[in-house]
């Protein structure tokens, strides 16, 4: 490697959250916006490749990614890898590891930081379309994802990585120097991103590639073109070829040839809890085969909860819920999908309100910026979610509100609301992942309620990501905050389940919902490197022996 100037260390510029836009009628952001996605839809289908090496590769497969507004159009046409394709793919990594990982680290932080500068401004609007009309977001939902949330993962990421580099040994022995390094894995990291969240698609593989490793991208088929454009922007903002391969495809095939490599060093993985145990059990299976043991991260499924109180604040616990629950079609992990309403509150007022806020939801394409709600992802989700009001109605539950749905040109579900005397009925214990929200009443009369409903809340499902709890009275939070200590990984006190902030509130949950290794936050970075200590002393001995060998 060429000699390289030795500049100190130098501070990385102040790090804020990405400033929200509003996109109001008469805006400038608004017109920019409307431009953006008008021009999208009229050029038609893009094209995808893959890029191995830094170059433009096409396969001979192909694939769609559809409008989930309008699916009888096209966002892109994208070139599908296979196996043959992965392992030139991987080879390339590990070739281009040995200049990234050396690559002073000042210049890594500076490629993020200029692809977060970059999306904040020049690909805004393109990378916003992208995300409404391939993943059916409103305006709202692709702002704080692909706009905010990912300027904020890249350079928060620069943050928290200066911050686990300075962490050294406190102690030196007379005339001892202690150091600690933090060295990328020993292999490559395979990213499996979903279709959910433009942001996490840039981070799953920005992460370990901030801290020097070298990473397999394989993008959800639900958001190949907002994907894509994250990789451009990454390559223009100067990331070396090889670094990041980004390799659309089957992932049956993907993720075996990857976890069959004995190079196969980490899984950054968000996605359903059945695909992660079932590539967890995958890895294990190869476990000799591999040079170190793989690290394993990953972000699944959640059945997060509302939990009010007696003396909520009715009209906050409605609103937040219906936020909570309806946003970008209850397609987040952290969606709410069980309510827990007091009786006493229920039965006066909660419920009409409830009710009538949910009817007022408007549900359309997201290039008419009005709706509050656009289309869910696929026709499997549309049916899924429709499938499970109709089994909520088999087991007694109450549709108090929406329940149907009209896929006959986009997968639009209305917000549906069910009422149900079972806590543990089916939409109460699985994960819909759609627009449906099922309501518990429970018994607030009795002595001991609250902790009773605590003790349903936590055993009610197998996952634990996020919860909310909605009480003035303060030792009801307090009782809440302990009884339900394991049941989520974000527990949130007078607000809703769902809006984690990068570098406020770090996510991630545990049980059935994955690691808890909190994207965000500088505990992530810990799973991406090989800690190496070093002790140099500088004193020499004269003897092997000690004074009491005297």
């Amino acid at each position: 490697m060429a000699s390289v100037a030795q500049h100190g260390h130098p501070n990385i510029p102040p790090i804020n959250n990405e400033p929200m836009r509003n996109y109001e009628p008469g805006s400038k952001d608004r017109a920019g916006l409307q431009k953006a996605v008008d021009e999208m839809i009229k050029a038609g289908p893009v094209e995808v490749p893959c890029v191995i090496n830094g170059k433009a590769v096409t396969t001979g497969r192909t694939n769609k990614q559809l409008n989930p507004s309008n699916h009888a159009s096209a966002v892109a046409v994208y070139q599908e890898a296979d196996a043959a394709l992965i392992g030139e793919a991987i080879e390339g990594a590990l070739a281009a590891k040995v200049t990234w990982e050396d690559m002073p680290w000042v210049d890594r932080a500076a490629i993020f930081l200029r692809a977060a500068d970059l999306i904040a401004g020049k690909y805004r609007y393109k990378i916003m379309a992208a995300t409404m009309l391939g993943q059916g977001k409103n305006v709202w939902q692709a702002e704080i994802d692909a706009a905010a949330e990912i300027c904020d993962f890249f350079r928060f990421g620069v943050a928290q990585v200066a911050e686990l580099y300075s962490q050294q040994p406190a102690k030196h022995a007379p005339g001892v120097w202690n150091k600690m390094e933090y060295r990328p894995l020993e292999g490559f990291v395979l990213a499996v991103s979903p279709f959910n969240f433009t942001a996490i698609g840039g981070n799953l593989p920005g992460a370990p590639a901030l801290v020097g490793n070298v990473v397999i991208w394989k993008p959800s088929p639900m958001a190949v073109l907002s994907n894509y454009i994250v990789y451009q922007i990454l390559e223009e903002a100067g990331l070396p070829a090889g670094v990041i391969q980004f390799t659309p495809g089957p992932a049956e095939e993907i993720v075996k040839t990857c976890t069959d490599h004995r190079k196969f060093a980490s899984l950054h993985f968000t996605g359903s809890t059945y695909v992660f145990r079932q590539l967890w059990k995958q890895i294990v299976s190869n476990i000799d085969n591999y040079v170190s043991y793989p690290r394993i991260v990953g972000e699944t499924g959640g059945k997060n909860f509302h939990l009010v109180h007696p003396s909520a604040n009715v009209t906050m616990a409605v609103h937040e819920s219906i936020r909570a629950a309806f946003e970008y079609q209850g397609q987040k992990c952290s969606a709410l999908s069980r309510l827990y309403v007091p009786a006493s509150l229920w039965n006066n007022g909660f419920k009409d309100e409830l009710v009538k806020e949910i009817k007022s939801i408007t549900l359309g394409p997201v290039e008419d910026f009005k709706h509050f709600m656009g289309p869910v992802i696929s026709k499997g989700s549309f049916d899924k979610s429709v499938g499970f009001a109709e089994a909520a109605k088999k087991e007694g539950g109450i549709i108090l509100a929406g329940g149907k749905g009209d896929d006959s040109k986009g997968y639009y579900v209305e917000p549906t609301l069910i009422q149900t005397e079972n806590p543990r009925s089916t939409t109460m214990v699985n994960e819909i992942f759609g627009p449906v929200l099922t309501a518990y009443v429970y018994d607030d009369s009795k002595p001991d309620f609250w902790k009773s409903i605590c003790a349903e809340v936590d055993g009610c499902t197998e996952y634990a990501l996020t919860g909310a709890v909605f009480a003035k009275d303060r030792q009801a939070v307090v009782e809440a905050n302990s009884y339900l200590r394991n049941a989520s990984g974000m527990f949130y006190v007078q607000c809703k389940c769902t809006g984690a902030v990068v570098g406020q509130q770090p996510f991630g949950g545990g049980r059935a919902s994955g690691t808890n290794d909190k994207a965000g936050s500088i505990s992530i970075f810990y799973r991406f490197v090989n800690q190496r200590t070093t002790k140099e002393n500088m004193i020499d001995i004269d003897h092997f022996s000690y004074p009491h060998n005297a």
